[in-house]
């Protein structure tokens, strides 16, 4: 089929990609009125002038060469390719550009045809995207640190956490706006800022609020009620703490950066280990009742199990009440070890069963317990990662019991 001059003359004057011809010499030939605009010259300015003209005068000399070798062997280049490209315009700014290549010979003379697009706006959208990132990033570090250190800097802590909430409100403002208009930002980005803004704000208010009435307990001398909000305060931040030890958990098994390494352990010291360690989290009259018949030394990765078991029982402990008693239990079975975690608490419906060990899911029952709703999922990863499964049982009221089964990883 042959293609009227005219369909050609209206492709190229109706393109919303720049065009430029060059001649075997360099010099532009054509330029469509989309170049035109990108570059600011009208077509009798930019005409017959070598295309060096619409380069950077930093990059004049090298492209003189890059363009001599491609002339040599020329070849079909497509957008997205090598280092990053900048024009320059007629008023000497320059414009960052996606430019792809494309040739043809005619009278045995070599011409060059450039698509060129404009990145201005994508450019400044992917450095709005980083530098948010980077803010989000440097705000996790720092709070771990002042978390370290707030026993013995309260009241400066408490200034600093009150400007650490602004800025994660004004952070949040920002990436909603970002999110809106980038399709890049994954769901889970979202998901995060909405959760840490508004579980951050509870134990934040609770450290300025109790922080204000210690120093005016102090000075009064009441030391009773200045211990009590000191408790408050010490209780707020361990909940930081969780939530961004949670937050940052998620995010290093996101990034692949949590491997498994095997190391011999007795399982019965083990698990008292555990248990000694999370006393300090159970309520009033709690109370665990160990059993294990594993004997000899089980192959695992100490810290991976460690950190299962913690949530685990931590969850036992938050879910039930208090003067109750928490089963926590270990089996060999055909070579494997079982471990079973059993409550009393509150149970979870079958509805809400589904959907536990999603990320950032809560059962109906539980939204007025702190957490951030990735706890077992992230338990469901670490099992996964040490070759393991995870079950869960539950009926409302009647309690929870959760067991995981671990293959020795030694007798690979």
């Amino acid at each position: 089929m042959n293609i009227d001059a005219g369909h050609l003359t209206s492709l190229f004057e109706h393109s919303t990609e720049g065009i430029i011809l060059t001649n075997g010499e360099g010099r532009i030939v054509l330029i469509n009125p989309a170049a035109q605009s990108i570059f600011g010259y009208s077509e009798q300015e930019i005409t017959g002038r070598p295309i060096e003209t619409l380069i950077p005068d930093r990059a004049r000399v090298n492209h003189a060469q890059l363009r001599a070798g491609f002339y040599e062997h020329p070849q079909h280049r497509v957008m997205g390719h090598g280092r990053d490209l900048y024009g320059k315009k007629k008023d000497g700014n320059e414009i960052p550009v996606e430019v792809s290549l494309s040739f043809y010979k005619r009278d045995g003379e070599l011409f060059v045809i450039a698509f060129i697009v404009d990145i201005t706006l994508r450019k400044a959208i992917e450095q709005n995207n980083l530098m948010q990132q980077k803010q989000l990033e440097q705000m996790a570090i720092d709070m771990r640190i002042l978390n370290a250190e707030l026993e013995t800097k309260v009241k400066e802590r408490t200034m600093i956490l009150q400007e650490a909430l602004k800025e994660l409100e004004r952070s949040q403002n920002d990436l909603n706006e970002a999110l809106s208009k980038e399709k890049e930002l994954s769901e889970i980005k979202s998901r995060f800022v909405s959760m840490a803004s508004h579980e951050f704000r509870t134990p934040l208010s609770t450290v300025l609020s109790s922080a204000a009435l210690v120093s005016r307990y102090n000075q009064q001398g009441d030391n009773e009620k200045s211990e009590k909000h000191i408790k408050k305060i010490k209780d707020a931040v361990k909940h930081l703490s969780d939530l961004l030890e949670d937050f940052l958990s998620l995010g290093k098994l996101e990034e692949g950066k949590v491997h498994a390494h095997a190391e011999p352990i007795d399982i019965n010291d083990f698990l008292r280990e555990i248990i000694e360690e999370v006393q300090v989290v159970v309520k009033n009259g709690q109370a665990f009742d160990l059993e294990c018949h594993t004997g000899g030394q089980f192959y695992t990765d100490r810290k991976l199990l460690k950190n299962i078991l913690i949530n685990l029982l931590t969850n036992a402990i938050k879910f039930s009440p208090e003067h109750s008693s928490i089963y926590l239990k270990a089996v060999m079975k055909d070579g494997n070890l079982v471990i079973t975690v059993k409550d009393n608490g509150i149970g979870i419906s079958g509805e809400d069963q589904q959907h536990l060990f999603s990320s950032f899911f809560r059962g109906k029952n539980a939204t007025n317990i702190q957490g951030t709703g990735l706890g077992l999922h992230i338990v469901k990863r670490y099992v996964e990662l040490i070759q393991g499964y995870i079950e869960l049982q539950s009926k409302l009221q009647s309690g929870t019991t959760v067991t995981i089964t671990l293959p020795d990883l030694g007798k690979e």
